[in-house]
């Protein structure tokens, strides 16, 4: 009679064992975790997309973070407008979408002018409650000097022409009901309006605050064939403003860093560093080159703690 007990005691046992293991694999990653992308310039949701769902901002990287346990919105606004128009719009979003899944908080991930936007929702718009982190993906901190040097080129007296002009464009591009605003979304990039953004928006006590970035190693028109164009003009300006030449087409390496500087991604061998466009996967544009899912899988680990 003992032996059959002590041999039931051992199946019993073997069996927890196994249950416990089995449980442990099938945990996903990233469960539970609350995270919102939020776009840049000229960005939109990526839960449809643009023309008819055939455009991908984040080029799949929000499914590959659901499909490991994370609970993802990538919240659409003006494609061109200020930032606090962009951020009121983002927040007025992520909100219900919080209560709807039962986030308590949230942490936000924001690419180029969509880091000063996570970074204005939490510290402008009584949103500090409810964020759990703030990570900046190729983010302008220090500015974008291109855009200073683009707006520099335009004579007042056309601005308002060309804004109206540019407006119009966005909105039958992206057909949606939102104001557009090209010159304030222009402006919103200098590096002028950044140095005083960063004055009016300070960090909020007690939220981690981490940035990531990504840099060309020349105007490769092959691997870069937009950001190769406009290399050269970020290059120039980051020399004339005092933030280096090194950029990812758009923004110098300089301006991305902030907070807790995580660094950049490791490419493949073949790569001649990772643009602006390709640093969220943009239409597919950077799996090629680099370990995106492995990246965005880093930066929401890290957000969490581990």
């Amino acid at each position: 009679m003992k032996n059959i007990t002590k041999s039931i005691l051992v199946i019993l046992a073997l069996f927890l064992v196994s249950f416990t293991n089995l449980s442990a694999q099938t945990t996903k990653p990233l469960s539970g975790l609350c995270i919102a992308l939020v776009h840049g310039i000229l960005g939109f949701d990526d839960t449809k997309g643009l023309a008819g769902g055939l455009v991908k901002y984040w080029g799949g990287t929000d499914e590959y973070l659901r499909s490991q346990g994370a609970i993802v919105i990538t919240p659409g606004s003006s494609a061109a407008n200020s930032i606090a128009v962009r951020a009121t719009q983002t927040r007025d979003q992520i909100t219900p979408w919080m209560s709807a899944n039962k986030c308590s908080k949230v942490h936000l991930v924001g690419h180029s002018q969509g880091g000063l936007v996570v970074r204005y929702i939490t510290s402008n718009l009584g949103y500090s409650s409810k964020v759990a982190s703030v990570s900046t993906v190729n983010s302008l901190h220090k500015g974008a000097p291109m855009a200073d040097i683009v707006l520099g080129i335009i004579p007042s007296w056309l601005k308002p022409f060309a804004n109206s002009a540019l407006s119009l464009f966005a909105k039958l591009v992206y057909r949606d009901g939102r104001p557009q605003d090209v010159i304030a979304m222009g402006q919103s990039l200098t590096v002028s309006f950044v140095t005083a953004f960063n004055k009016s928006t300070p960090d909020s006590a007690g939220i981690k605050y981490y940035s990531y970035g990504s840099k060309m190693a020349f105007a490769d028109i092959i691997q870069h064939p937009i950001m190769a164009l406009t290399y050269p003009i970020t290059w120039a300006g980051g020399l004339a403003y005092g933030l280096g030449a090194d950029n990812d087409g758009v923004v110098p390496i300089v301006s991305q860093r902030y907070g807790i500087y995580k660094g950049e991604p490791s490419s493949k061998w073949y790569a001649t560093g990772i643009d602006h466009l390709q640093a969220t996967n943009f239409e597919w544009s950077g799996q090629n080159y680099f370990d995106v899912n492995g990246w965005y899988t880093t930066i929401a680990k890290t957000a969490r703690g581990y």
